[in-house]
C-alpha cells in the first residue's frame, strides 16, 4: 500500500500493490470442554486451513507462507503456523510464523500478511488464528519448577536429592497447579473485574448490557437459520467420530428476563454476568490473502481489501478494554475517512459493558478532546450498523480466532450487500486495541 500525503494509507494509488481477501472459513465455535476438548489449537487450525484451501482450490505450490495468531500455545510446539503447514503436508517452502497480540492476534496475523503482500514479499498467504482453552496448560508455582527441574535435567539423582526436592515443595498444598485466570500481570485484576469498573465509570447499566447481549444472540441465530453463516463455517469431525456443523453457544431464544436472573460474576453488586460476557471457547478461522494481481491471474474474485489498520494501547490500570476507542479513530484517519463514511461496524464483544462503553466514548466530544486531540466526537454508531450478525457474546471467542472470524464475516458482507466500507474494532488484554477499515473490491 502506498501512502498519500499526510501519512494517509490508501490502496488505490497507481502502481501500489493491494492485498485482497479472497475468502475465509472457520470451524464452528464451541464452548470450552465441549465437543472440541480432544482437539488442540493445531488440530483446529489445520482443519480451518485445509478447508479454505479445498473450498477455494488454492494451488499449494503458490502458497508463500502461513501467519497465525494465538494466545494459548502448546508448550512443545508453540509455532502453530509451521505445525499447521507440516500437518497438512504443504510444500516444504511454505514457511510459518505465529504471533500473539492477545484477543487481537487473529487480526494481527492478517494485517502482517497483508503488509508482506503490499511490500512484495509474498503473493499468497494464509492467515488467521486458533485457540483451544480446553487444552490450556496448568501452571505450577515457581517453587515447583525450582525444586524439580534440577532432578529432571540432571543425572544420577540420589535419594538425598529427592528428599531435598520434597522439602522445597512443603507445604504440599502450595505446590498444586494454579487455576488459569485471564488476569493482568501488572494489576492482578481479571478481565471481568476491569469490565465491571468500565461499566461503573461509563454508567452502563445491567439492563443495557443484557439487552445488548440478547440482540447479539438473536442476530447470530438469524444468521445461522438463514444460512448466512453456512458459507463461512466448515464442519469438524471430533476424534470420537462426532460431527459438529454449527456454532454451539448461540441462544436465539434467550431474553432480557432470562439474563436478568443470572448472578453477577465479578462483584457482589456488579453488572457483569455469564450472560453478558463472552464464553471460553475453542475454534479456528483462516483467511486467504493474495496480491490483487495474483488473485485475478488465478481466476479469483476478491471480496475485500484493507484500506487501513491501527493498533493502540492504554495503561491497564485505566480502562483496560477501551483500546478500540483509540484504534478505530486512528484507522479511520489513516484511511482518510470519518465514521459517517462507513456503512457498517463490527466490534469484538468481550463484554457487553466494554462495547457499550466504547460506543459512549466514540460519541463523546469531551473524550475526543481529551484522548484523541480532536475538536469533535468521532460519532455515534447506530444499532442497525453494528454487528449485523451478532458477535462474540453469542458466537464465542477463541482468543486467536476472533479477528479472522470478523474479517471473514465482514468481507462476505461487503461482497454480498454491495456496501463499500466497514470498520472493525477489537479490545485486547494488556490495554491493547486494534482496528481496521475494509473496502469492497
Amino acid at each position: 500500500m502506498a501512502r498519500a500525503k499526510g501519512g494517509v494509507r490508501t490502496s488505490t494509488l497507481s502502481g501500489g500493490r493491494r492485498a485482497v481477501v479472497v475468502g475465509g472459513l472457520r470451524t464452528p465455535f464451541v464452548r470450552a470442554f465441549g465437543e472440541f476438548t480432544k482437539l488442540d489449537t493445531i488440530a483446529l487450525g489445520a482443519r480451518a486451513v485445509e478447508a479454505v484451501l479445498e473450498k477455494y482450490n488454492v494451488p499449494r505450490a503458490e502458497i508463500d507462507s502461513i501467519v497465525w495468531g494465538g494466545v494459548i500455545f502448546p508448550p512443545t510446539a508453540p509455532n502453530v503456523a509451521r505445525e499447521i503447514a507440516l500437518e497438512l503436508k504443504l510444500p516444504a517452502h511454505v514457511e510459518g510464523m505465529t504471533v500473539t497480540r492477545a484477543c487481537a492476534s487473529g487480526l494481527q496475523a492478517i494485517t502482517l500478511a497483508a503488509a508482506a503482500i503490499e511490500r512484495g514479499e509474498a503473493d499468497v498467504v494464509i492467515a488467521g488464528g486458533s485457540d483451544s482453552t480446553s487444552n490450556a496448560s496448568l501452571t505450577f508455582p515457581t517453587k515447583v519448577t525450582h525444586a524439580l527441574a534440577p532432578l529432571a535435567l540432571g543425572k544420577g539423582v540420589t535419594p538425598g536429592d529427592l528428599l531435598g526436592a520434597l522439602a522445597q515443595l512443603m507445604p504440599l498444598h502450595e505446590a498444586l497447579p494454579r487455576q488459569p485466570q485471564i488476569a493482568e500481570r501488572t494489576t492482578g485484576e481479571v478481565m471481568g473485574e476491569s469490565a465491571e469498573r468500565m461499566a461503573q465509570r461509563n454508567e452502563v447499566t445491567r439492563r443495557a448490557q443484557d439487552e445488548f447481549a440478547v440482540r447479539s444472540h438473536q442476530r447470530a441465530a438469524r444468521a445461522i437459520e438463514s444460512g448466512r453463516f453456512a458459507r463461512e463455517i466448515v464442519p469438524v469431525e471430533t476424534p470420537s467420530g462426532q460431527w459438529v456443523h454449527t456454532d454451539r453457544i448461540v441462544r436465539g431464544d434467550t431474553s432480557v428476563e432470562k439474563l436478568g436472573k443470572l448472578r453477577a460474576a465479578f462483584a457482589k453488586d456488579g453488572t457483569i454476568t455469564a450472560g453478558n460476557a463472552s464464553a471460553l471457547t475453542d475454534g479456528a478461522a483462516a483467511v486467504i490473502l493474495m496480491s490483487e494481481e495474483k488473485a485475478r491471474a488465478l481466476g479469483y474474485t476478491p471480496l475485500a481489501a484493507f484500506r487501513s489498520w491501527a493498533y493502540s494501547a492504554v495503561d491497564p490500570s485505566d480502562q483496560l478494554l477501551m483500546g478500540p476507542a483509540l484504534s478505530m479513530p486512528k484507522a479511520l484517519s489513516r484511511a482518510g475517512l470519518e465514521l459517517s463514511d462507513v456503512d457498517f461496524v463490527d466490534m469484538h464483544e468481550a463484554f457487553a459493558a466494554q462495547v457499550l462503553s466504547v460506543l459512549k466514548m466514540l460519541g463523546s466530544a469531551s473524550f475526543a478532546r481529551e484522548r484523541l486531540r480532536r475538536a469533535t466526537a468521532v460519532g455515534d454508531i447506530s444499532p442497525d450498523q453494528l454487528n449485523l450478525h451478532g458477535g462474540s457474546l453469542a458466537i464465542g471467542h477463541p482468543f486467536g480466532a476472533t479477528g479472522a472470524r470478523m474479517v471473514t464475516t465482514v468481507a462476505n458482507e461487503l461482497h454480498l450487500s454491495g456496501k463499500g466500507l466497514a470498520l472493525l474494532g477489537i479490545c485486547a488484554a494488556g490495554g491493547l486495541g486494534a482496528a481496521a477499515v475494509l473496502e469492497a473490491v
